[in-house]
């Protein structure tokens, strides 16, 4: 396929994503099913999207530096594509500059030519100028999340989650013991090293693709081991695994329990239930039975055949805030005192399973956010409100070279 058709899908993913409330990963998914793109294009496709709207609010920067007038939003976009490639992606010049502008019509052709031709003769300072930029411009992250992570954190622990949230993850892998786990052979061939913090992941340099397909690993990030650990649930207990999709964390809990006692699943009907079923079928997780649907909802169902827990993890629907490097436009969808309506979703769904826990059963509450209104704050509340509850125990990560943002909490 030619540079001009890939960049041309990147561009209808970016007008998509702009213009709909959809999540760039189901657009994604939705333009790789539609058109026919290599495994390299696709990569190229999705790297080159995805870091557009990691650096949205720099290379609008950019965009007002180099042209300080009107455009449509459609040449905006456009030369987002070009500058993106020449200023980060460090594309060939002459490449990012003729196929950009093959995206363009009409008098807009002169426009992104001469901005991006612009661009390659400033290189160089409009570089020093990203580095001179205060983290929230120089790592695109939205002021008023920048400034609520300031005043939790600090400056200097601001800055390097700042950081680190603009970064793209590195490829990690979790070794599934359920089906006897990936091999030497395995790790020596995509070069994968141990994560000596993370019992059974690895880093790695490529995907050992057939290690994926058979089940006996799964991409999966560090720090969605945080809350089935601290639950750690024994081997004869019923477990209830609330919101679980997509199952990562339903099967360390379904191996920290040897494959035994049970295992209840749960999450919403549709695309979230079926891919559930489907890695949990693939990873051999033999315990476990899916309730598909709101638990606040269903729970009835549950009340009615008397089903009682000995443990419950509840990972609630979040901001996302400690997983920005994974889900870039997650950042962007956030407006201000984002936290009131997700708060509330968050306390009806605790309150909705809270009964279905056993007398000295224990629950964990988790989110992949870091900020405390979702966590230390929320488990206040619960406190204060089931006050049969104590908190046994948390952990908070935060994003760095190797894992994703996390919170968990224990309760018992």
């Amino acid at each position: 396929m030619s540079g001009h058709n890939i960049r041309k899908i990147s561009l209808s993913i970016l007008r998509e994503w702009e213009d709909s409330s959809n999540f760039i990963d189901s657009i994604l998914d939705k333009k790789f099913r539609s058109n026919n793109l290599s495994q390299l294009d696709k990569a190229y496709v999705q790297n080159m999207t995805l870091g557009i709207i990691r650096n949205l609010s720099l290379l609008d920067y950019y965009v007002e530096k180099l042209r300080k007038s009107k455009m449509s939003s459609e040449t905006r976009r456009i030369l987002y594509v070009g500058i993106y490639q020449i200023l980060l992606m460090r594309t060939p010049d002459h490449a990012a500059v003729n196929e950009t502008v093959n995206l363009a019509n009409g008098k807009s052709k002169g426009l992104v030519n001469a901005i991006l031709r612009r661009c390659i003769r400033e290189r160089e300072t409009l570089l020093e100028e990203k580095n001179k930029m205060p983290p929230q411009d120089n790592f695109s992250i939205p002021e008023h999340i920048y400034s609520r992570w300031e005043r939790q954190y600090g400056e200097k622990k601001a800055t390097n989650i700042a950081k680190h949230s603009n970064t793209p993850a590195s490829l990690i892998i979790r070794s599934n013991e359920l089906l006897g786990g990936i091999t030497d052979e395995d790790l020596k061939e995509c070069n994968a090293t141990k994560i000596d913090d993370f019992k059974g992941f690895y880093e790695t340099q490529k995907l050992p693709l057939n290690a994926i397909e058979d089940g006996r690993c799964y991409v999966q990030d560090p720090s969605t081991s945080l809350a089935p650990h601290l639950l750690n649930p024994s081997s004869n207990h019923t477990v209830l695994d609330a919101c679980a999709s997509p199952g990562g964390k339903t099967a360390i809990l379904a191996s920290l329990m040897q494959n035994q006692g049970k295992i209840i699943a749960a999450d919403v009907e549709g695309p979230r239930s079926e891919r559930l079923i489907n890695n949990l079928e693939r990873l051999g997780v033999k315990n476990t039975e899916i309730l598909s649907g709101d638990l606040r909802a269903t729970k009835g169902k549950l009340i009615n055949e008397n089903i009682m827990f000995d443990s419950i993890l509840i990972d609630v629907p979040c901001s996302n805030t400690g997983v920005f490097r994974r889900r870039p436009d997650a950042k962007w969808r956030l407006m201000p005192n984002f936290t009131d309506e997700l708060i509330k979703t968050q306390l009806e769904l605790v309150n909705a399973i809270i009964p279905l826990m056993r007398e000295g059963g224990q629950l964990v509450y988790s989110t992949c956010s870091i900020d405390e209104e979702e966590n230390t704050r929320v488990i206040s509340k619960i406190i204060k409100t089931h006050t049969h509850l104590k908190k046994i125990d948390e952990v908070q990560l935060i994003p760095n070279e190797i894992n994703d943002g996390a919170y968990a909490a224990l309760l018992g």
